[in-house]
Formats: structure tokens, sequence, C-alpha cells
């Protein structure tokens, strides 16, 4: 390709075949990037006697160009290219559009010379920025359309800055044309805001004073700031809310290509990584979320430009009079330990948080695959659940097992063991579309029921107990339990019953906004309450039926003997019999906690799928296996998302896997200690 003026930007199509090149001498060069062979060139329409003085481009991912001239105007143009198929065969034609016109944009209207040039637009509204010297420059234009007549307008509007103290380095302005970052001096930012056509604050970006900035760039979605310095450092900044609430200029994360100066810094146009060199001939590539260091490779010393595909796979280098052509594999940069278990400071977020959201309406969306949230939520969801049903199954089991008369455990024991056959998509559904609505209306009668049931039961046991004994050898051995059911009917009766009452004596008529209100406390309608009472009446089964097995099983001989050496009852319960079946029943614990923990459609329909990492009652959570279960059909076969989302399905097996590796250590443990009974 034959050369055209000093090189000023270098930027390569879709499908990695046109690259274009735009010189000093204003000449667009469109070329193969197989061979070098020039395609077609340009010449742009500046004014005689003019010359190019600064180039700027809009966000990665935008082929929109502005070109500071030596008449303090910018001409505004797009590299485009156009894909048809004439018989059959793809054919991609290069050309340019000049979306403002061809004529330049006035931006100083002194005629000084841009030094440097940054430009926003966003389809209705074009902000144009420049600098001469010390003075900072602000132009928008705004495109209005005549709805009758299809014609198109424009009006322009000077923004006036404050002045700055040093030289200007680089202009950014941020997508939503609010923020302009003036980088300036050895190592400063000064922010103004457009909005308000003031200074948001002054910024120093090395704490080095012997460094300087040599480089900078905006990340994809132009959120971020990277800033390359003289020591071969590259830092990321974006605005964040400090303590006080006001927007501030904030220091992120830091990367390092090795000790030489940063000169390029080219983003991807579609992931939150970049490519960096420096003036030792090496080339970074780095990603900002996952704050990986992916790759430093020696590359052609004095790089005039660096050029990256949109699809983040081929690099192009122009050295000299020559361009060399370098293919790139980096499918997963986003997945790091950090990224996946640890807190990541997102855009846009004022702190650093465990973030799952894994997708977006806009395509400069940075991905948050945080496990952390997931793997909690997880763990809430099975804590919530065991602590309903480990109690009831086990006290149950144990009844059941030693105190209840075998034809009356005959009849219990299927029953509550056919409760196993119920199917968990019949549990969620009950529990997301009746349960929590009731639970809602009914906070203060639940929380009753949960007090006075026990209560009464031992009310009901002493009173049992006062009786002449003339009436209670009316009852047949074992039989005693089921005078309990009335008991626990007028309980649950009287407690829902008086909800209301309840609600009003106590919490002004709105238990839950009570709660939200006086309290602080977050309450979601499908939270880890209602989750709690359907997995836990879905894992009962399992836990009763082992650990009633393991009671049951436990040898007469001990038991009688225990009774004949004089020990009561409950003293051969609590010190032979449950010592005894100990292994088991610790077995049925954490075969339990195993279902409650890989339980899926209970969580998926009875919580909001919100993945949070808070232990509040009232907030919902996602699991694990919800995640999976959600997203997966919606996931691209082998991209990340999928390969994070098997990922999870494997963390879910380990944990599993571990879980049950303890358990059956700790179980034969306790089946040894105890083997001698």
């Amino acid at each position: 390709m034959q050369q055209a003026g000093k090189p000023l930007l270098l930027s390569i199509e879709e499908q990695n075949q046109i690259a274009v090149r735009v010189g000093g001498d204003g000449q667009v060069v469109f070329f193969a990037v197989k061979n070098g062979a020039e395609l077609k060139r340009v010449s742009l329409p500046i004014p005689a006697g003019v010359t190019i003085t600064a180039i700027g481009q809009d966000q990665p991912g935008h082929n929109q160009v502005a070109l500071g001239l030596s008449n303090g105007s910018a001409l505004v143009f797009k590299h485009l290219y156009k894909v048809t198929y004439p018989d059959n065969h793809k054919t991609i034609t290069p050309q340019l559009s000049y979306p403002y016109g061809e004529q330049p944009l006035v931006l100083d209207e002194q005629g000084r010379a841009l030094e440097h040039v940054s430009l926003v637009d966003t389809g209705d509204r074009l902000v144009l920025a420049g600098s001469v010297g010390t003075d900072t420059l602000a132009l928008a234009l705004s495109r209005e359309e005549n709805m009758l007549t299809g014609e198109t307008s424009l009006e322009q509007q000077r923004i006036v800055l404050p002045q700055i103290a040093e030289p200007v380095k680089a202009l950014y302005i941020d997508p939503r044309q609010q923020w302009l970052y003036v980088i300036n001096g050895r190592a400063q930012a000064d922010v103004f805001d457009l909005r308000s056509k003031s200074l948001n604050g002054r910024y120093k970006l090395l704490e080095d004073s012997t460094a300087e900035v040599t480089a900078s760039a905006q990340l994809l979605g132009g959120i971020s700031l990277l800033i390359g310095d003289s020591t071969g450092g590259i830092s990321q900044w974006f605005m964040a809310r400090d303590t006080d609430g006001e927007p501030r200029l904030s220091h992120i994360r830091d990367f390092q290509l090795g000790a030489s100066a940063v000169l390029q810094i080219k983003p991807e146009e579609r992931r939150k990584g970049f490519i960096a060199s420096n003036a030792a001939g090496d080339l970074g590539v780095f990603h900002s979320t996952a704050q990986r260091t992916l790759l430093i490779e020696p590359l052609a010393k004095n790089a005039d430009l660096l050029a990256l595909s949109p699809r983040a796979n081929r690099v192009l280098v122009e050295s000299g009079n020559s361009l060399h052509p370098y293919s790139l594999r980096n499918p997963h940069p986003e997945i790091s330990w950090n990224a996946l278990w640890s807190k990541v400071w997102y855009e846009s977020y004022d702190e650093p948080k465990y973030i799952w959201q894994s997708t977006a309406a806009n395509a400069e969306f940075e991905p948050k695959l945080s496990l952390a949230p997931l793997t909690f939520g997880t763990l809430k969801a099975a804590f919530y659940a065991m602590l309903l049903a480990a109690p009831l199954a086990i006290a149950a089991a144990i009844y059941t097992a030693y105190f209840m008369a075998p034809r009356m455990r005959r009849k219990v024991k299927p029953v509550i063991e056919l409760m196993e056959a119920l199917p968990t998509v019949i549990l969620g559904f009950f529990a997301g579309l009746f349960l929590a609505p009731y639970v809602e209306g009914h906070l203060p009668g639940i929380f009753s029921l949960l007090l006075l049931t026990p209560l009464a039961i031992l009310i009901t046991g002493f009173a049992w107990s006062r009786l002449p004994e003339s009436l209670r050898l009316r009852v047949p051995e074992g039989w005693e339990s089921a005078l309990l059911i009335p008991t626990v009917l007028i309980a649950g009766w009287f407690a829902l019953g008086i909800s209301s009452h309840l609600e009003a004596w106590f919490f002004g008529g709105d238990m839950r906004l009570w709660i939200s209100n006086d309290l602080g406390i977050t309450y979601d309608q499908r939270n880890a309450l209602i989750v709690g009472l359907a997995m836990g009446f879905a894992v009962i089964p399992n836990i009763y039926s082992i650990a009633e097995d393991a009671v049951f099983s436990v040898p007469k001989s001990l038991t009688l003997g225990s009774l004949a050496l004089g020990a009561t009852p409950w003293q051969t319960l609590t010190r032979v019999v449950i010592l005894t079946a100990s292994p088991g029943i610790f077995s049925a614990l954490m075969i339990g906690l195993g279902r409650a923990v890989g339980e899926t459609m209970i969580v998926l329909m009875a919580t909001g799928n919100t993945p949070v990492m808070e232990m509040n009652l009232f907030e919902g959570m996602r699991t694990l296996a919800a995640n999976v279960a959600v997203e997966m059909p919606e996931s691209e076969v082998g991209g990340t998302h999928y390969r994070v989302l098997f990922l999870s399905a494997l963390v879910l097996l380990l944990f599993t896997f571990v879980m049950n590796t303890l358990a059956e250590l700790i179980r034969q443990r306790l089946r040894k200690k105890y083997a001698s009974l």
C-alpha cells in the first residue's frame, strides 16, 4: 500500500478483510488486511490551505471520527462498510459519509488551530470538544426532524467552560454527554460538568511525582478512562459517588505493561478489554473487569499505530512504511478468580460489590458474573428450609419409632413418606401463587403460630400429666399423640384468627410497612420465609424416613436393658437410643441438606430470583440450581455465560460431594464411637 502522509488513524472492519488508514494529508485509504493492497482512496473535503492538527474518535464500536483543523474548525465523518451479495458472492464496499455535512464545524471562532478534539454522537445530539492551549471549547449540535416534511435541521449551542492552568494532553466526553475529561499537565485530570458548565474537580492521576501520563483512551461504553504512564502502568478511572453522594473521578484498578512508557491504548469494541503497547515494543492484552493481564509479547518497536478488530481477534501494527498483521485468540477474558468470587468495582457503582447480572439491553454492558451471591443464596435457602424441617422431622422420627404404638406407626409413617411423592413444581406453584400473598397478609398470625403451637403442645402435655390416672389409662399406650391433633388445629385457628387484631394493636395496621419503614428491612413478597416453609415441607419426608428407620433399628435389647437397670424411658431415649442411632440421624440430616441445596423448582417459583447477599428473612435470593434453569436456555452455546453456568453446576456438584464426604466421615466416627453401647 502506498503510504499517505503521517498516520493518524488505523482501523479494521468487522470481517477482518478491509482496513482503513487516515493520513495527515487528508487522504483516507481503504486496503486489504491480507496483503495490504489498496482498494479505495478518498480525499477529505478539507479547505485549501488548511491542515489537520488533531484527531478524535467516538466511543469504541462507533466508526465516527472528528479531525481538528488549523483554522479552528472540525470535520466529522464516518467510515462505513456496505455488505452486498451480487451473484451470491459476498462483497464489502467501503465508503465515507458526513452525517453533519462536508462543511467543517467551527469550534474556535478566533480561528486558532485545534490541538486536541473529541466527540460523542447519540444520533440526536452531537457534542464536539476541542482545545487550544489552555482553552477548552465545546459545541453541541441537536438534530431535529420535521415530522411533516421529513427535513432535518441542526441547532448549535456553544458551551463556555472555565480555563485550565496546564497544557491539554487529551479530551474525552462520556456517552451521556455530561462529563468532559481534560487530561492536562504531567498527570492531572480536570472534569467539567457540561450540563452546569462548571468544574467538578481536579484530580491527580499518578502518585509518583516523577511519572507523567503518556497515553489514554476510553473503555467500551465510554464510562471508564484508561490512563497509561511513563513507568508502564495503566490505571482505570470512572465517576462514582463518594461518601457525601457527590460524583467524583475514582481510581478503580491498575495494570502493568513492563517498565517502559505506555504509548498507545486500544479498547475492544465488544468487551471490557483492551490492548496497549509501550516504548520497548511490547504488546499487552488486558481485561478490566477481571483485572487480568492476559498476554505480554514483544512486537515491532516504534509502532506508529495500533488497530484492533471489532471481534478482538486481529491486531494490525503500522511501523514505519510497513504493516504487521497479527492473529489474537482471547475467547474468555472476563473470567478470573477475582471476577467469580471477590468483590468487583463495576462501572457506575459506588463501591465494589458481589453482583450477578449476565445480560443487558445494550452491547456496551459490563457482564457481572460473580458466583458468590448465587452460592450464598443456595446456602441461605437450604438454611431456612433446614431450620424448619430438621427439628420437626427428627422429633417426629424419634417419637414415631420410640413412643408411638405399632398400629399407629403403621398408619403415620406411610402418610409422611407419601408427602415425598408430591411434585416440587406443585409445591413451588402453591407457594408462589397462594402461600406468598397469604403470608404477606397474615404476618402476625404466622409468627404467632410458630410461637403458640409448641406452647400449646407443652400446656396440653402438662395438663395431661395432671389428669387422674383413671382417665389417662383409658387412652391406649402410644396413642397419646392423637390428642395433640385438636390442640394443633385450635392453636393454628387462634393464631391466624387474631392476626388482624395483632396487626392493628402493635404494627399500625400493616406489619409489612412497619418492617420496611420502622425497621428499615426490605420486604419482598416471595422471600426466604416462603422458601423455608415450602422447601422445608418437601425436605421433611427425606429426613423423617431415614431418621425413623435409624431410631427404630436400635436393638430392643439395649432399650430393655436400660429400662431394667432403672432408667426412665426419657433417660433411655437420650442416653442410649439417640446416641446409638446418631450416625443414621446425622445421615438423614445430610441427605436432607443435599436435597435442599439442589432443589430447583420451589426456589425458582417461590422467590424473586434476586441474586443478593443478605440473610434477611424477608428478602429473596437466587440459587445456583435455579440460575442454571433460568439462564441456560438463553445463553450462547460455547460463550462465556454458557461456560459459567456449567461452572456453577460443577460448583453445586462439588459442594454436595464435599458435604456428603464429610458427612460419611463423621457418620463412621459416630458409629465407631457408639458401637460399644
